[in-house]
């Protein structure tokens, strides 16, 4: 507790003391040489505390910056995952290649990113997450190591604009889930599920980083920037699809199988269709003919084939849910015993997988 006390101070005479008369007379109303060059006390009041000086007023600036770099490393080291993924991704779409799908099954990840959900008003969707979390990591560096922002921005600003961010893909990632979980039911997409991941996680760390306070005062911003996304993104899949003559439209065509059966390919394609075994295949697609063709016209008729395009396909086309729940990896897919055995096969290869017996072969298999 801090405690009032008084400090004198004397002040000494202004001359010498040897000027001054041993006596000297008074009058009234007039002040003796003694008097006037008297030593002067004055009291000055000091404050003492009792207790050491408070600490908490440089503490805490301190804790506060190191919450706020963690919080900036995050931002940089996720956003910078994001952006190596989503650039992927978009490799992919520009290039019509196929995805590798780590879970689920190639199949699964080129449905979905084949899909028309995976392109807004035109643009590939990956594009949108490429520049999002691009823009994240960038902040998170500045924000990191400069201690001045361009164009005179503060860090306050720039912590909104960080957290402003996150929210929209927040808001992007909770409606791409909800559509994958409606429209590809059974199906699942790595990449989804860890865009979606690595955008709450950003979300929630930059939330927590702005402070409760702060974000009670920008929460109608927030919510306007979420609705606003899952408003763009919903006028963007109910808007017609362009007729283009640049997109794919194949309607369904029935192949035709030219070459004869050996009585032995009759005999594997009946074995086959015994034991429950099938073919996933697309009209549209060259191994699976010529698969066919390997068994010919009469044994083609004795197997199990599932078409997975059977309304015909262009641009965005998702395939049958069979196609979908069986994970195909690409075509032609056999599904043998409960084993996937993907791309073309030949004869003696497809009787060794499905346990077609030895004595039933003949060298007409394999020719």
């Amino acid at each position: 507790m801090a405690t009032l006390a008084l400090l004198s101070v004397t002040s000494p005479s202004l001359s010498s003391p040897r000027s001054l008369p041993l006596s000297t007379p008074t009058r009234l109303g007039v002040l003796t040489p003694t008097s006037r060059w008297a030593r002067r006390t004055v009291h000055l009041p000091v404050i003492c505390s009792a207790s050491e000086p408070n600490q908490n007023a440089e503490s805490e600036p301190e804790t506060t910056s190191s919450s706020s770099d963690l919080t900036y490393k995050l931002c940089a080291g996720i956003g910078g995952i994001g952006f190596l993924e989503t650039t992927y991704l978009t490799f992919l779409k520009l290039t019509n290649s196929d995805a590798f799908c780590p879970t689920g099954g190639g199949g699964s990840c080129g449905d979905i990113l084949n899909s028309e959900y995976a392109v807004v008003f035109g643009v590939p969707l990956p594009l949108f997450g490429m520049i999002a979390y691009g823009l994240v990591a960038t902040l998170g560096v500045q924000l990191l190591a400069a201690k001045s922002l361009p164009f005179g921005i503060g860090k306050s600003d720039a912590s909104l604009v960080l957290l402003g961010i996150t929210t929209s893909m927040a808001a992007a990632s909770a409606c791409f889930l909800y559509i994958l979980s409606t429209q590809f039911s059974g199906t699942s997409c790595s990449y989804c599920l860890l865009s979606a991941f690595l955008s709450f996680s950003l979300f929630f760390i930059t939330l927590k980083d702005f402070g409760f306070e702060k974000v009670q005062k920008e929460a109608g911003l927030l919510v306007c920037l979420a609705v606003l996304v899952a408003v763009t993104l919903n006028r963007s899949y109910s808007a017609p699809v362009s007729s283009s003559p640049a997109d794919v439209d194949l309607p369904y065509v029935a192949t035709e199988i030219t070459t004869p059966s050996t009585p032995s390919a009759i005999s594997l394609a009946k074995h086959l269709n015994a034991i429950g075994a099938k073919m996933y295949g697309a009209f549209w697609c060259s191994h699976c003919l010529e698969q066919k063709q390997m068994f010919g016209r009469e044994a083609a008729k004795e197997l199990n084939y599932v078409e997975c395009f059977p309304g015909g396909y262009r641009k965005g086309t998702i395939m049958a849910k069979e196609c979908i729940d069986a994970k195909l990896e690409g075509f032609p897919t056999w599904v043998i015993n409960g084993q996937v055995v993907s791309g073309e096969k030949d004869l003696l290869e497809l009787a060794e997988a499905s346990g077609f017996e030895m004595k039933e072969f003949s060298p007409t298999l394999i020719e």
